[in-house]
């Protein structure tokens, strides 16, 4: 466009992002409620003429937090170690052992080697902070730092997809489970 301003660019430029983003779809995968959790763990079972007792299918629910994937590990773990029907509570303590142990070999471990120290620092500081999502300021006083000084440490790990910021200043951990994988396995600061 001969002749027009950085104004007009900057607008126009705008509104081909805002375009380009309406023609694609993201739908967010995020956790399921409860009963398409027992669902996603019952239906398969069900087909195969097995079942899980309520309490084994909702301590597996609540230890997921109705997580996808987690439910896929912890009714793998559990259907492995079942030798009867109904699957039991029993089965489903052992299984999560087992689970636990697998995800932070392979699922937690991947995520955790992508950081550099001052990025495993600050997922330390949330971890000890609770399950969160923290305000940016807590982590920096964890830490024993300034907001400023840890803003490029925290943009690192969202641009990573370590974390996340379900809103304004807010900085979560995207999947369950993690906090408490850091707590085993990272040193305190």
């Amino acid at each position: 466009m001969v002749g027009a301003g950085l104004p007009q660019l900057l607008a126009l430029a705008g509104e081909a992002k805002s375009y380009s983003e309406r023609l694609f779809e993201y739908p967010q995968v995020d956790k399921l409620n409860t009963m398409a959790a027992l669902d996603a763990l019952r239906k398969p079972a069900q087909q195969l003429v097995v079942s899980y007792t309520n309490e084994a299918a909702l301590a597996i629910v609540e230890k997921t937090q109705g997580y996808p994937y987690f439910l896929q590990e912890w009714g793998k773990h559990t259907w492995d170690l079942a030798t009867t029907s109904p699957i039991t509570l029993a089965v489903v303590e052992t299984a999560t052992k087992l689970t636990i142990a697998g995800l932070d070999e392979s699922f937690f471990k991947v995520r955790l080697e992508r950081t550099k120290p001052s990025e495993r620092g600050y997922l330390r500081a949330m971890a000890d902070l609770g399950i969160g999502p923290h305000r940016s300021g807590d982590i920096a006083h964890q830490l024993q730092k300034s907001v400023s000084t840890q803003a490029p440490v925290r943009a690192s790990l969202i641009r990573k997809s370590i974390v996340w910021s379900p809103t304004h200043g807010d900085t979560a951990f995207p999947v369950p489970l993690f906090h408490d994988y850091l707590l085993r396995t990272v040193p305190a600061n």
